[in-house]
């Protein structure tokens, strides 16, 4: 495979010959999964809630932390992980980040699960590996020309549903094979998954490399309109997966009085119609644009939220509220994405899906708790799900005004702010 690099304008460009038209196909699979690893491993906590809550003696609150923390991180990570991989490329971060995800997932099977602050030190950490989300995009988003760059990166954002495979695992083989076993089976597959990135993973030809010092980068990114507003609509539609996959099964068996590993089921089918939703969302912006699919998701989540504010029988209301507002989440995240790959620059999409991604994460930090905190002070989840309902009117409103003007307006309006633009980049191979 032949290399070139060219100095020009704002970016550097690396010509790769492509070997084969499957190329970004491959890519697209190995990426996924990499996702998908890495989000399992991140997602290890949550299905454990309760269980701490009862060995350690936790407040609900303190349970929620535990949750929380693991989001909060992963989501700050992803600022300097995009800025990184668009200097980097996908094909060093993605085994980077996958080898650093094993040693908090080594340390909370083997020796974290002692006590509360044993349990944040390695959430801490095992925020780390909810970074990828961020290696993946612009690796992804450059192998596909913009009209299926919608699609592509719902397919790749379909790698959420590691978290359902932790949900669906984790308890069953704490119980069966002891606290360390799903740790050391996810240590596993992080390990294999990182050689087998480094041994597929190729960078897309014609990937413009950015200049210019990290800092500098960032704050040119941060000052992108388009930034801040996928930044809203990514904060309330993956925001509020995250929150529904972290805290779900506590609100079910605290709200409905479920077992945890019935809770643990539900919020793993809550997760695969999301994860499948996503794929869609990317597919329905691609051909109708994202503006009309992500003012629907957030109608959609309102009125569910609203409904199970008044906690209804789980059978069939409460059940169909909550698949409901899962494939609106999973939709309007595909939805937001399609928006970026369509107008971020082409040297700063890790960057924009950095800060994006964060804001996501941190949507997803919140609720939990919120939702801890108002059933601590009044016994019920329905003040927290009212203002779900809340928030998703008014980014539906934002949606059909300023995104909708801006999308119909140009382009540029949504990419660039009042600042001078970005140098554009050198020429597509």
């Amino acid at each position: 495979m032949s290399t070139q690099e060219n100095d020009a304008g704002g970016g550097r460009r690396v010509d790769h010959e492509v070997t084969s038209h499957r190329q970004p196909a491959v890519m697209l699979v190995v990426a996924t999964l990499g996702f998908a690893v890495n989000f399992w491993a991140w997602a290890l906590l949550s299905p454990l809630g309760p269980r701490f809550k009862d060995i350690l003696g936790l407040s609900g609150s303190q349970q929620a932390l535990i949750v929380a923390v693991p989001v909060i991180v992963g989501s700050l990570g992803r600022i300097p992980v995009g800025a990184l991989t668009d200097r980097f490329g996908g094909r060093a971060m993605f085994p980077l980040v996958s080898l650093a995800t094993i040693v908090p997932v080594l340390f909370v099977g083997l020796a974290g699960q002692t006590s509360l602050t044993a349990l944040l030190i390695g959430g801490f950490f095992l925020g780390i590996g909810g970074t990828a989300f961020a290696v993946g995009v612009p690796l992804v988003s450059a192998w596909f020309p913009p009209e299926r760059r919608g699609l592509a990166l719902g397919v790749f954002g379909a790698g959420m549903g590691g978290t359902a495979i932790s949900a669906l695992t984790t308890v069953t083989l704490v119980s069966s094979h002891g606290p360390a076993t799903p740790f050391l089976i996810t240590a596993v597959a992080l390990a294999v998954y990182s050689v087998a990135a480094w041994l597929l993973l190729r960078d897309a030809p014609g990937r413009t490399l950015p200049t210019g010092g990290l800092g500098a980068r960032l704050v040119a990114t941060a000052r992108l309109s388009i930034t801040w507003r996928a930044s809203v609509l990514y904060a309330v539609s993956f925001g509020g997966y995250v929150a529904f996959s972290v805290y779900l099964p506590a609100y079910l068996k605290t709200a409905y009085g479920l077992e945890q590993a019935d809770a643990a089921n539900r919020m793993a089918g809550f997760v695969l119609v999301a994860v499948v939703l996503r794929p869609l969302g990317g597919w329905l912006s691609d051909r109708f644009g994202p503006v009309p699919v992500l003012a629907t998701t957030y109608a959609v989540v309102a009125l569910g939220a609203a409904v199970q504010a008044f906690t209804p029988p789980l059978m069939p209301v409460g059940t169909l509220a909550f698949l409901a507002m899962a494939a609106a989440l999973g939709a309007g995240s595909g939805a937001t994405f399609a928006l970026v790959a369509r107008v971020a620059p082409p040297t700063k999409v890790g960057a924009v899906t950095g800060l994006v991604g964060a804001a996501g994460g941190l949507g997803g930090f919140v609720p939990p708790l919120v939702m801890g905190y108002v059933h601590g002070r009044t016994g019920s989840y329905g003040l927290g799900l009212g203002l779900l309902a809340v928030v998703s009117a008014a980014t539906l409103l934002l949606t059909v005004t300023v995104v909708r003007r801006a999308s119909g307006s140009s382009v540029d309006d949504l990419s660039t702010a009042s600042t001078p633009a970005a140098p554009t980049p050198v020429g597509q191979t």
